[in-house]
């Protein structure tokens, strides 16, 4: 009977992993906002989001792992696969814009790029919560809609952010072409990680009105 034990449903791992899975993109992007500060601890805060990047990737492997392991799953399997995807697909974008970085050797950054990463602890905060709250996910039904609401908020901010950026950077470089396809990069890197959060939450609600 040991082998029957072990695929009765143990839902509670499941949201233990989900929830560890959200806060290394919590803590990815606190690093990123570090590595926005420019000056000489761009090298280690860009080793920062590696580092969580990775121990994400660990996470999203024992979700996987679970998922063919566990008899009965708190929702869907598919819903699961989709959601740990999207979470990691956000932290890897965090990786990808600090590996940009490090590739161009990048220290200053403007004031846009700053605020963007603002609102990527913004949007990893309320991602985050909404991760916790999928526990009672009925009871917490209207919490759960105001989070998604309120990151799609954000992600109109950041195309708002961007194109400012994007305009003073065009008007900043004109002399120097290579400044602009190098800022350009990071800004187009720093949009896309908000855009990952707008995906969880979207992959959140998915999961909401399924259950509802």
């Amino acid at each position: 009977m040991q082998w029957f034990r072990a695929l009765l449903p143990r839902e509670a791992r499941f949201f233990d992993l989900f929830e560890a899975h959200a806060r290394l993109l919590v803590k990815g992007a606190e690093a990123l906002r570090e590595l926005l500060n420019g000056g000489p601890e761009v090298s280690a805060a860009c080793a920062a989001v590696v580092r969580h990047e990775e121990a994400a990737d660990e996470v999203a492997r024992n979700i996987f792992l679970a998922i063919r392991r566990t008899f009965i799953t708190p929702f869907d399997r598919g819903d699961i696969r989709e959601l740990t995807t999207s979470l990691d697909d956000a932290i890897d974008q965090m990786q990808k814009t600090a590996k940009s970085i490090s590739l161009f050797g990048i220290s200053d950054f403007s004031s846009e790029m700053r605020e963007l990463g603002d609102l990527a602890i913004q949007a990893a905060l309320l991602t985050l919560e909404a991760i916790e709250l999928l526990r009672d996910m009925r009871r917490n039904a209207a919490r759960l809609n105001a989070i998604a609401e309120a990151v799609t908020r954000i992600e109109s901010r950041s195309d708002e952010v961007y194109d400012a950026g994007m305009k003073a950077l065009f008007k900043s470089s004109q002399a120097k072409p290579m400044d602009f396809i190098v800022g350009a990069d990071i800004y187009d890197h720093l949009e896309k990680v908000i855009d990952r959060f707008e995906d969880v939450a979207n992959g959140v609600s998915g999961i909401l009105l399924e259950h509802l």
